[in-house]
């Protein structure tokens, strides 16, 4: 069927459901105040809860642990001629690739730091001094909401579920699982939009599969 067809390793579906969220943001950008209202009276009261500190602090811990544990393994494999967990260059190579290209380079070097929209928390409405502008838009407010970069990070433990030899289907809904977690701390925590969550989401998913498909071709992603 055409819409199980892939464009970059990545089912079509998933192209044209990122293109309807988008279009359905930039239409209707009342739908990130609405969502973000629901956890606001005076202030975004869950934030500095226990949920909200939890996930927001766990991401960089969660990453950095994953990134080193791989290196490491990695280096002892290469020591000793093993290979635990298939942990090889290729592999190695695809794990940075995936840690730096969707949450480093795309989210966090080029949208967060270039444009411009005010985090929920910043914007009038929510007590702050900085006007409120759609998602995808670029703005003058000179904010850093657009899009997630926590977020973005922990989706890419996606990257890290697609290696898996056994249960692959398991560990990508736990990873996924865990960037919506991830998301909604952001969220009630006056810390991003809806659409800046969903956006990094996308933005991980499509590139995640795209590495695991050019690196590891005699191999078809499950999802």
């Amino acid at each position: 069927m055409f819409i199980k067809q892939k464009i970059l390793n990545t089912p079509i579906y998933i192209w044209i459901a990122f293109l309807l969220f988008s279009i359905i943001f930039i239409l209707f950008p009342q739908i990130d105040l609405s969502f973000s209202s629901l956890f606001y009276k005076d202030d975004f009261y869950l934030k500095g809860s226990l949920y909200e500190v939890l996930f927001y602090k766990s991401v960089p811990i969660v990453v950095t642990t994953l990134a080193l544990s791989s290196i490491t393994l990695f280096i002892y494999n290469l020591i000793t001629k093993k290979s635990i967990l298939g942990l090889d260059k290729k592999t190695i190579i695809y794990i940075v690739l995936v840690l730096a290209l969707a949450p480093g380079l795309i989210v966090n070097a080029t949208l967060k730091e270039n444009w411009g929209r005010a985090r929920p928390g910043e914007i009038v409405i929510f007590g702050g001094n900085k006007e409120f502008t759609p998602a995808f838009i670029l703005s003058d407010q000179g904010g850093n909401s657009f899009s997630s970069g926590h977020g973005s990070a922990a989706f890419s433990i996606l990257g890290f579920a697609l290696l898996a030899r056994s249960r692959k289907k398991l560990w990508i809904t736990l990873a996924l699982t865990y960037g919506v977690a991830v998301s909604f701390a952001r969220i009630i925590g006056g810390g991003h939009f809806l659409s800046d969550n969903i956006t990094s989401f996308f933005i991980v998913y499509i590139t995640t599969y795209a590495l695991y498909g050019y690196f590891f071709k005699e191999n078809k992603c499950e999802s």
